[in-house]
This record gives structure tokens, sequence and C-alpha cells, in this order.
């Protein structure tokens, strides 16, 4: 006997009936809560200027997509046939709508993948489009998103209001000047929508754009930041002013994972160096791992919470990022060591109250071997949820069987979107609930869980446990 489909409304909530059944009833406990967007990276431009729109459709969903762009590269379509504009050239292509058809003549290389979920799911609850995407129909459905996008209805600020979202957090390099951020201070924004302190292009003294980034420090600073100390400083204001504008976390991304205290000379004696150009590469990454000792050192005094992303190396493929830059799906995971790489940092602050260190990876190996059982011990530590490649219903279910027997439920951060794409994100956020309560569903007919407790980590998962992870008010 041939079992019928799942129906749309059904989809990632079980595999037979019963599970189907007990999985709905806990999704639909947690399917209109608010979202909770602690982590992304939506220009904050975009929700500062009432007039704004999100762009036309190709550039929408797929030349401002790295998802969708790695994909469509792995199968031989070039980057420029996708509108994106080598650096210091012309745009090779300028219409959207080819941009457009070329997603739809080959939308079925996302066919069991996290990209195709959101973006069938996008269409359907976004824009009333439930059709799937095709060669053939690519141009009319271009037309209704089009016309929809255009509206009042899809200003970004208005999006905000439709889509649910309570807290939206982007980030911003600690260089920013935040003017759209103060923009949405005055306009009583400020407590929605929220900056994110990014010190990275300031603190990687070896990177070649290092120095260009300290100067545009000094300029937002005004005052220049000869010595080891000054720089300590400014950055110390820096997250002053971010808290001010409503920022409750940090961000920082690293391929490996080291953390080390120098000695004040010591630093001051390395970023001498990098001041005049003559730092090593093994200097600089120490540096780098002192840097985030420090910053847990800063978060403890603010109450800044720290979000620490390793594993990923980023630009992986070189020649793209010397034709177009950074941020277009060349990112490659790495293995990593947290154990011995974190044990500076958690020996000197892991044991204090005032730290909350937020930790993500793209290494799923260490999710059982070391991170549940460092966040289920220090009073520090929460695991951030699966991010990048596994913010998948399969990497979902991977990552809570991995670590919840031994860091448990609380010692989580919830769910972080990671999106750029402001579109995007109720679809992202309602994979994970779906996810996570077919997850749950499946304790409770094995008898892990009973339901009152499952409908009560349901709520958690959704939203609950990420407001407290980032001191975000309800």
């Amino acid at each position: 006997m041939v079992s019928s489909p799942t129906p749309f409304s059904d989809r990632l909530l079980g595999t037979n009936e019963l599970e189907r059944r007990l999985a709905r009833r806990l999704y639909e406990s947690v399917a209109d809560l608010p979202i909770v967007s602690p982590h992304g990276h939506v220009p904050a431009e975009l929700l500062a200027d009432p007039e704004a729109r999100l762009g036309p459709p190709g550039r929408l969903f797929v030349s401002n997509d790295h998802y969708v762009l790695r994909m469509l590269y792995s199968q031989g379509i070039r980057l420029e046939q996708l509108g994106l504009t080598p650096l210091g050239e012309e745009p090779v292509e300028g219409d959207d709508r080819k941009v457009w058809q070329r997603l739809a003549d080959n939308f079925q290389l996302f066919s069991g993948t996290p990209s195709g979920l959101w973006t069938a799911a996008t269409l359907a609850n976004v824009f009333g489009i439930e059709e799937r995407l095709t060669s053939v129909n690519a141009q009319a459905i271009y037309d209704l998103l089009a016309e929809q996008l255009e509206s009042a209805e899809f200003a970004p600020r208005a999006l905000l209001d439709r889509f649910g979202i309570e807290v939206l957090a982007t980030t911003d390099a600690a260089e920013s000047g935040l003017e759209p951020h103060r923009r949405l201070h005055e306009e009583g924004w400020g407590k929605r929508v929220r900056p994110t302190f990014r010190p990275e292009a300031v603190t990687a003294i070896g990177s070649p754009g290092w120095r260009e980034s300290l100067e545009r420090l000094e300029a937002v600073c005004e005052r220049e930041i000869g010595d080891y100390r000054a720089f300590l400083e400014v950055l110390e204001e820096r997250r002053a002013s971010f808290k001010a504008l409503g920022a409750t976390a940090t961000d920082h991304a690293t391929e490996t994972l080291q953390t080390e205290r120098l000695s004040e000379q010591e630093a001051g004696s390395i970023f001498r160096r990098a001041l005049r150009a003559e730092v090593t590469p093994g200097e600089a990454e120490r540096f780098g791992a002192h840097m985030l000792w420090e910053t847990a050192r800063m978060s403890c005094d603010d109450g800044l919470v720290m979000q620490i992303r390793a594993g990923s190396m980023r630009d992986h493929n070189s020649k793209l990022k010397e034709r177009f830059g950074s941020d277009i799906g060349g990112d490659i995971p790495v293995a990593l060591d947290w154990t011995h790489g974190l044990r500076p940092l958690l020996a000197a602050h892991g044991n204090d109250p005032r730290l909350r260190l937020i930790l993500s990876t793209l290494d799923e190996s260490t999710y059982s071997r070391e991170l549940a059982p460092l966040a289920g011990h220090y009073p520090a530590v929460l695991l951030g949820p699966p991010w990048w490649f596994h913010d998948s219903p399969n990497g979902i279910g991977r990552y809570l069987d991995s670590i919840t027997e031994t860091a448990g439920f609380q010692n989580l951060a919830g769910f972080v979107d990671d999106a750029h794409n402001l579109i995007a994100i109720p679809a992202r956020h309602d994979v994970w609930r779906r996810a996570t309560c077919a997850w749950l569903a499946r304790k409770v007919l094995i008898g892990i869980l009973d339901e009152e407790d499952a409908t009560r980590i349901a709520g958690e998962l959704a939203c609950g446990l990420a407001r407290r992870a980032f001191r975000l008010p309800e």
C-alpha cells in the first residue's frame, strides 16, 4: 500500500500519523509565538529608511543569498550570470528577470535542501504563491513578486509587524558610525531593532585591510590610536556606544579557536609592530587569541553577551574572493579543539556569573564530545543553535540528539536565523519550530518526555531561551 504524501501544512512534523498528531499539537502551541531574532545580518539601513524596499526578485532571492549562489555556482553557472558584479568592473547581468529565470530553470537543484524549503515556504506564506516554481511559470511569478515588493505592505518596517518580529539584531562593525541605529532609536524603534558589536576587522591585526579599518575606527572616535592601551579604551568606548543604542551582544567569528592572556607589555609590543606593518602571522594569531580573552573580560564588566562562531574557513575559493569579494558562499568547515582552545578564557571568566558566552560551530563532531560538556558545566557557557550548513531539518535533529542528554535544554541559546535577507526570517524560524516539535514528539512517544514537558520545551526553543540568552526584555 502506497502512503499518501504529507500535506504541506504538516511538513517536517513526522513520518507516521501518530507522530504527526502529537507534533502538530506541539507546533500549534508555538506557531504564532513572536519571532526573536538576536543574531543576523539584515542591513540596518533598510529599517532606518521608511521608504526603503527589499529590491527586485532576482536580487532578493538569488544575488543576495549565498546559499543559493553556492549551489548554482557548483553546477557551473557563473556568478556574473546571477547578478554579481566583479570588483572594479561594470555590471555583467543587469536584467533582474534573467537572474530570476536562472533560479527557476535550476530550481530542481534545491530539492531536499533547506534553501528549497525556505524558498517554497516564503513564496507560499509571504507572497501567497503555492505553485511550484518552474521555467514555464517563472516570469508570471516574477510579476506577482515584483508588484508586491514595491507596495507599502512590503516596506521592511511593515514586515516586522507582519512577521511578528519582536526583536531584530543587526551585526555592525566596531568602526561603524551607527547612524541608521541612531535614526531608529530617535523614532522609537530602538528596543526592536538593535545593533550587535563586531570588532573582527579591527582586532585581526594581520589581515590586509586592518590598517584601513583602524583608521575608520579612529575617525568614528575622533582620536588617534597610537598604542595598545588607547586601542582597548576605544573598544570599550565603542561597546558603550553600541549598548546605548540597544545592543545586548557582541559577535566574534574565528576560523580556529585559541584563547590566551598576554601581558600588557607583550600585547603592546605586538600592536606597535602591527602599526608598523611588521607583525608576523604567529604574532597576529596570538593577539587574536588574547583579544578573545580581553573581550570576555569586557563582557564581565559591561554585560554584553559574547558570541563566538568558530570553525568556518572564510572565502575558501580565493579566486572568487579576489574577483567578487566576500560572502558569496565560499565558507568551508574546519575541525576544532574547543576544550583546549577555550580553557584559558574559561579559567579566568567561566565561573563568573556576569559573563554569558554563546558558542556556535560548523564542526558537528564537537557537539557531544566538547560543547555539550562545556555548557553542562560552566555557568557562563551556552550552546548556540545549528549554524550555516547545519541550519536544516536533519541538522537540527542531529544537534538535539547530540547535546541535550549532557547539557539539557536550559543551557541552550535557542534559535538564531543568521539571516541576511529579511524576507527569509519567518521560513527559517518555522523550519526550526517544526523540526524541534517533531523531535520532541518522538521523545514523548518513546517515554523520555511527557507531553506537558514537551509543550513547555517547545516554547522555550521557539523564543524563550533566546530572550534569556541574549538578555532581551519580553
